[in-house]
């Protein structure tokens, strides 16, 4: 029945409106105009764009050259890819000659639509090389301001630091600089540099672009990431000064204050090459070596758990200035470095909104919370004046106590910030190395300004809270009817914008470290909202480098720590490696991340395998956090048997399709064969064909095992009705946890009862996201219950958010689409919602819909971007009027279950149904996973 021809079952026209066709978001490995790229065969991509209906690309050509004017004369002197009769517009991997290392390199593209049309050629888009090996780094040394002796490190780090060695380990937070001189005119100016664990760059006085905790956390024993940026614009003729501050991140984290973990790679170092490119085609290497002069910064403490300390006292005014006298300080010291560097291609992080104070309270003589309104992930920013040597505490946190004061229990505690003043006029600061999860901030040693001061306290002039994240772009909207339903999304919405980092954290306080079951459980919902594709694939070589020998993968990479039992060897977490590089081949069309990981899938069923009993698994954390007697942890409700073997099923299924993808036939059918023999001891352990039930009849139980094609299609439609039975017995509640709760939804959801996923969540007295809000909280909460003894900041069950794309404003890929190729849109509008409007910028170009119901009426604006299909289900009755932009249809061509059906290729367009009753939503089953 699919046609790439419009509306085929409604009887109009299929005439394509002949338009031209331009191209727009050209990207080389997921980024616009990227620097930094260490793929020796990136991946282009780009989108059409066409008033148009129905615009298909048919041909395509690519030109890449080491020079714009060769491009401006259509010579693609590095690759011309000639005319490639392919629909292929995303993830198109160069071919053309080897690409050589600090290079830039231009590109553009033209297409042929389906009428054999040629587009005109693209605006030229460019990318920059990184350095693909070791001699790429021109000699570079690591260096830092002292070498750690090994018998001080802590790799791996350890969390039972009781034995007094591990304390009062204070390590220099250094500055480091270096001259040069830059003696004709310049072309260009590339820096490469890594600072472990984290870095501040600065050339001539001024810090080197926006970037916040750079570089990305990595297992810094294997390898670590390096930055580039262009700094043509900050050199001069003359001489040049470069300058490092440098701090602890996980490379080194401090024995004092709050730790989730003590661990030392080492002392912050750094790595640095400075590539200059002169107009006359010479070029000159400025390299980190010995030469380099190091000292103590203002910077005293730093740990990315407890805190950091500053003193204002300590600063070398001018130190990252050329006419800086540092006569005064060391020679920089050679000290060992990571054996691997690659380039940081995920987004880096950087500051965002900014949060000034609701509420001041005082509450002690000397203290005063300020309440900043959002719970988020950020760092305080201050002002002050007062005299020379004063020191003020501030001290974030989530909640407050019965007398106002910052409440740190349930996430560690002691965790402040020490700032002592120089004692000239107004005085700013804000942290460079470390971030956390607060809304209150409470300051001890200063007034606010204007406020009664008896003793000559320093006087805060401004307090603001920055919130820091992740810099992924934002490319989905949702908003309804329901205020509940928009004050969730915002809610859920707070814990990922706190917990995208340069991993995927469970709370941006008490651990910090990237749990690997959120990626795979909640990712469909952040990559809804935001473009995480680079971040993701950062993920997937965490895992990589995270696997052990004998194959298992960790709950968290990178693996700083090894923690105990489920901690370290749960399914439903390790499983990430199989699952998440799976979701990105079919959310992006990435299949080179397939090839990347097939080794590591392998290797971790086979372990799975290893571990299992007749094919049954029993180990791991089960239905983390559901709800059951006790207070929330390892599962209550559901055998730990039914997901862990649940996972491995799934595990197993996928990467028989993923070797399928890659042509290993064999392998393929290996793996469909293991997998039936899990499915088969997984039916005989657990399922009771009496009772159509899965082990205790959880909701987490039986979803989990229809989601996952374990369930014999002849029961299945019992099965979902005891779960929907389950939900009413337990007053339309949830009790599923961290792991089922997706697959509650996604079950209901495609089988069309999303009129019990509203039940469930549009309320706000029983568990869920509707108590949290009327508890107070402003992001996420650990515990369904929003206990307060738990984290406040929390984003691994922000599972809804996919609903509300995917179900209540219908936008999904359809069943085995790649990248959204192929489109279903298919809203829900159930209960009191009487409009809906949610847009998703996939790979091949925006997506719209946006409903509305009014009595008798539906209404539905769609965009279906161009080079894309489209099947739309419209709510509608056998005997409604349907019109299409305008023009009437006979719904009988099309029409099946309580849905209008119609295929379509690109366009815009405004669907009317006129019903002779209210339009509700119609169960029906939607079989895409």
């Amino acid at each position: 029945m699919k046609s790439w021809f419009l509306l085929l079952l409604l009887g109009i026209t299929n005439t394509v409106v002949a338009q031209s066709v331009s191209l727009q978001q050209l990207l080389c490995e997921y980024q616009h105009n990227p620097i930094g790229i260490d793929a020796t065969r990136p991946a282009l991509s780009w989108q059409l764009d066409s008033k148009g209906t129905n615009i298909r690309q048919t041909a395509y050509r690519i030109l890449v050259a080491d020079n714009p004017a060769a491009l401006e004369k259509n010579r693609g002197r590095s690759w011309d890819s000639k005319k490639v009769s392919s629909d292929q517009s995303v993830q198109v991997l160069y071919n053309g000659k080897p690409l050589l290392p600090a290079t830039t390199y231009y590109w553009k593209v033209m297409v042929w639509d389906q009428q054999g049309k040629p587009s005109a050629w693209s605006e030229t888009a460019q990318w920059h090389t990184g350095l693909f090996s070791p001699r790429d780094w021109q000699q570079a040394q690591w260096i830092g301001y002292e070498k750690m002796p090994d018998t001080a490190r802590i790799v791996p780090a350890i969390t039972n630091d009781s034995d007094k060695k591990y304390r009062n380990r204070k390590d220099i937070l250094p500055l480091l600089r270096k001259e040069f001189n830059i003696a004709k005119p310049l072309q260009r100016a590339t820096v490469y540099i890594s600072g472990l664990g984290q870095f501040d760059l600065h050339l001539n006085g001024k810090k080197t672009g926006d970037h916040f905790l750079d570089p990305g956390w990595t297992k810094y024993d294997q390898h670590a990431l390096y930055v580039t940026f262009d700094v043509t614009s900050q050199l001069h003729t003359g001489t040049n000064a470069l300058g490092v501050m440098l701090g602890n991140g996980f490379f080194y984290v401090p024995g004092e204050r709050y730790r989730k973990l003590t661990g030392a790679f080492g002392y912050p170092q750094l790595i640095c090459r400075l590539h200059l490119q002169y107009s006359d085609g010479t070029t000159e290497n400025i390299i980190s070596d010995t030469s380099w002069k190091a000292a103590p910064g203002p910077v005293t403490f730093s740990s990315i758990y407890g805190g950091e300390d500053y003193n204002a006292i300590l600063e070398q005014p001018g130190w990252d200035t050329p006419s800086f006298d540092d006569a005064s300080w060391q020679p920089a010291v050679a000290v060992p470095g990571p054996p691997q560097l690659d380039a940081q291609t995920a987004a880096p992080l950087k500051i965002f909104d900014r949060f000034t104070p609701l509420k001041v309270t005082q509450t002690g003589t000397n203290t005063w919370v300020y309440d900043m309104g959002q719970n988020a992930s950020a760092i305080p920013a201050i002002s002050l004046k007062g005299k020379k040597g004063m020191v003020v505490r501030i001290t974030p946190a989530e909640l407050i106590t019965d007398k106002g004061l910052a409440d740190q229990s349930a996430v560690g505690s002691p965790v402040f910030f020490n700032y002592t003043l120089k004692g000239q006029n107004t005085e700013s600061w804000q942290p460079q190395f470390m971030y956390y999860g607060f809304r209150y901030i409470q300051i001890d040693g200063a007034v606010p300004a204007g406020s009664s001061n008896p003793s000559g306290l320093p006087e805060i002039q401004t307090l603001y809270s920055l919130h820091t994240r992740n810099a992924a772009a934002t490319i989905g909207q949702f908003t309804c009817s329901n205020e509940l339903f928009n004050q969730t999304f915002k809610l859920i919405d707070w814990a990922i914008r706190s917990n995208t980092a340069s991993v995927f954290t469970d709370c941006p306080h008490r651990e910090k470290l990237g749990w690997l079951e959120e990626a795979h459980l909640v990712g469909s919902s952040i990559r809804y909202n935001y473009d995480i594709a680079a971040l993701c694939r950062k993920v997937v070589r965490d895992m990589i480098h995270a696997q052990t020998a004998d194959g298992l993968i960790p709950d968290i990479a990178p693996e700083y720590v090894h923690f105990d039992d489920g901690f370290r060897d749960s399914p439903e977490w390790g499983s990430n490696g199989i699952i998440l590089p799976w979701y990105m081949y079919q959310w992006y069309g990435d299949k080179s991340v397939l090839e990347e990981s097939y080794p590591m899938m392998t290797r971790y069923v086979n372990y799975l395998s290893q571990k299992s009993d007749h094919h049954i698994l029993s180990h791991g954390l089960g239905d983390w956090y559901d709800i059951g007697p006790k207070f929330p942890g390892e599962s209550q409700l559901t055998p730990k048997g039914i997901t862990a073997t649940a996972i491995y099923y799934y595990d197993l299924s996928i990467l028989s399709k993923v070797a399928t993808v890659l042509g290993k036939k064999e392998d393929a059918q290996k793996y469909l064969s293991q997998s039936e023999a899990v499915k088969q001891a997984y039916n005989r352990a657990f399922f009771n064909d009496s009772t159509k039930q899965y082990a205790t009849g959880s909701q987490t139980a039986n979803a989990m095992s229809v989601y996952m094609q374990l369930a014999d299609p002849r029961y299945k439609t019992d099965i979902v009705e005891n779960i929907v039975a389950d939900i009413r017995q337990h007053n339309n509640s949830l009790t599923a946890g961290d792991i089922g709760y997706r697959y509650l939804l996604r079950v209901l959801d495609d089988e069309g009862r999303s009129d019990v996923i509203f039940d469930m969540n549009s309320r706000s007295d029983v568990p869920g996201y509707g108590l949290q809000l009327a508890k107070g909280a402003t992001a996420l909460t650990e515990s369904w219950q929003g206990y307060r003894d738990a984290s406040n900041n929390h984003f691994m069950l922000g599972h809804l958010m996919e609903w509300f794309y995917s179900g209540l404003a219908g936008i999904r890929p359809a069943p085995g689409s790649i990248a959204f190729r192929d489109i279903v849109i298919r809203p829900e509008p159930v209960g009191d919602v009487t409009t809906a409007k949610a847009s998703y910028l996939s790979p091949y170009g925006e997506i719209v819909s946006d409903w509305k119901k009014e009595d008798n009426t539906f209404t539905l604006r769609v965009r279906i971007p161009a080079n894309t299909h489209a099947t739309i289900y419209l709510p509608a009755e056998s005997t409604s009027d349907v019109t299409v932009n305008g023009v009437a249809v006979a719904i009988e061509k099309g029409y099946k279950e309580g849905r209008y059906i119609m295929e379509t290729g690109s366009g815009e367009y405004l669907l009317h149904v006129v019903n002779r009753r209210p339009v509700t939503s119609s169960a029906g089953s939607y079989a895409g996973r």
